[in-house]
């Protein structure tokens, strides 16, 4: 068991490395799953098999020890030497093998069902959705709001609450699944969307936005036209760079372009049931649905909440629309 044990700790840091160091797309919840199921069987053989074998020999020491001492006895010998407490000690202990499996099982599969059915948590790694997150804001997701769904199959088990225009949801990035991505919702199944000349219009009606200061990019060292914008009962600032043009170049040849229709002012897209529109708050500077496409709804991942922390500006921490 000793060799098994370290074959598989082994290949749980090898992958763990060759995920680390870019050599393979790492699948953390499957990693997590993983490791759930062979440290819990670890657990098991543990409690029912190993534990009993070890308490059965301990206490087979302390019989013969006390057989031995009532033998000494009825020769008249009552100073007798050895104590078989640091024995029976080492008996008992559990090995190292067991330590880094049994061990760990508790730790891991509360990790496990915590984010995996509670909150997740991520980290910005773009500006996409600057003024709200920024990058290195390390966020919790909500997961269940949107409903329960099954780890690594991603399969929905309870209905929750569906997406409402202007939350900040994660999803797997549909070119990519093993991607995840963070945007705003805008448009929901059946919605018309029309971003032109950076106006957003939803089903016919334009978004309500009004000017606000500047806002300085610090990595960027400009400042950008900044407004507020409310979708639904949400308002939330975003970003327009006057340097871009309106247009949307190279977007790609998704599932449903056919009910977008683009143009030199921007594109106006029809949402098809069971999907969603979603933009950065970055306008002029987010990768998203109108470049590729609609996020399906078994896609979702889950509702960003909370900025837990950012180690460059702590006072970042706190929620967030």
């Amino acid at each position: 068991m000793q060799a098994l044990t370290s074959a598989v700790l082994a290949a749980f840091a090898l992958y763990a490395g060759s995920w680390y160091f870019g050599l393979v797309e790492g699948n953390f919840a499957l990693l997590l799953f993983l490791a759930s199921v062979v440290t819990g069987a670890y657990w098991l053989a543990e409690r029912y098999y190993f534990l009993p074998q070890r308490e059965k020999a301990a206490a087979t020491l302390e019989a013969s020890d006390i057989q031995r001492r009532a033998d000494l006895g009825k020769m008249g010998i009552s100073q007798v030497d050895g104590n078989i407490a640091e024995a029976k000690t080492r008996l008992l202990m559990q090995p190292w093998w067991l330590d880094w499996t049994a061990g760990l099982f508790p730790v891991i599969i509360a990790v496990f069902f915590l984010r995996s059915f509670l909150v997740e948590p991520f980290k910005i790694p773009s500006g996409s959705m600057i003024p709200t997150l920024l990058v290195g804001d390390l966020i919790l997701v909500n997961k269940f709001t949107y409903g329960l769904r099954l780890p690594v199959l991603n399969t929905k088990i309870t209905e929750g609450t569906a997406p409402k225009r202007g939350d900040v949801m994660v999803f797997r990035y549909p070119p990519d699944p093993r991607l995840d991505y963070i945007k705003r919702v805008v448009g929901l199944p059946g919605d018309q969307v029309a971003y032109i000349n950076k106006r957003l219009t939803i089903n016919g009606q334009a978004v309500a936005t009004s000017g606000v200061p500047e806002f300085f990019d610090e990595d960027a060292m400009r400042y950008f036209k900044q407004f507020e914008e409310q979708l639904g009962d949400k308002k939330h600032k975003l970003l327009n760079d006057d340097e871009r043009p309106a247009f949307v170049p190279g977007a790609d040849n998704f599932v449903g372009r056919d009910g977008c229709l683009y143009s030199v002012e921007g594109v106006t897209c029809k949402v098809p049931e069971g999907h969603y529109f979603m933009m950065g708050d970055n306008r002029d500077n987010s990768l998203d649905s109108r470049y590729w496409g609609f996020v399906p709804e078994k896609n979702i991942v889950g509702k960003a909440f909370f900025v837990w922390m950012n180690f460059s500006n702590p006072k970042r921490i706190g929620s967030f629309d």
